[in-house]
């Protein structure tokens, strides 16, 4: 997951220092890698909730007007547009065969599934980490943050991308603990 950028609101040599970083990342790559933004609404009627009741509950008069002046402009806001959270991602690929060096001819010959040692995994575990720190770092110095997601985050990821309307509210399936871990 990666952080986001206000790039209008800086100065034109910040902007092309930005883009001239991002450039020199990108070239830096030597394997493909995919960025994903997701727009999703948020459901907001809890906080809506929460602020009536606050402003039911105070004791002071012109804190209660200020607060159901507040709910009523959240109200509106809501009511006239969409209130929307982007996220970034950038996706890291790795595949097995890569770590095996198989070539396109050998896997179009090879009709049996792959399997691999512990051995193996933990080499392209290792590997699939250096890429991630590799992105990490060149976004690093675009100014951007990125922080791998857990098992759980990606599970989750996933499902809101298939399932949105659930995910507005906040609804996400309970996952086994054994796939977590």
């Amino acid at each position: 997951m990666v952080s986001s950028l206000n790039f209008a609101l800086k100065s034109d040599e910040e902007q092309a220092a930005i883009m001239y970083q991002f450039q020199n990342f990108l070239n830096s790559l030597d394997f493909s890698c995919q960025i994903l933004i997701q727009s999703r609404r948020l459901n907001i009627t809890g906080y809506l909730e929460k602020i009536k009741e606050i402003a039911e509950a105070q004791k002071n008069e012109l804190l209660r007007i200020q607060t159901q002046e507040y709910y009523g402009f959240i109200k509106s806001l809501v009511e006239t547009g969409t209130i929307m959270a982007k996220s970034f991602f950038v996706i890291v690929p790795f595949t097995i065969f890569e770590a095996q060096g198989l070539q396109v001819a050998k896997l179009l010959k090879s009709s049996r599934s792959q399997t691999i040692t512990e051995e193996e995994f933990q080499r392209c575990k290792s590997q699939i980490l250096q890429r991630m720190e590799f992105v990490a770092l060149g976004l690093r110095r675009c100014g951007l943050k990125a922080i791998p997601l857990t098992t759980e985050e990606v599970i989750e990821l996933f499902w809101s991308t298939h399932h949105p309307k659930e995910a507005e509210f906040g609804y996400y399936p309970e996952i086994p603990p054994e796939i977590i871990t």
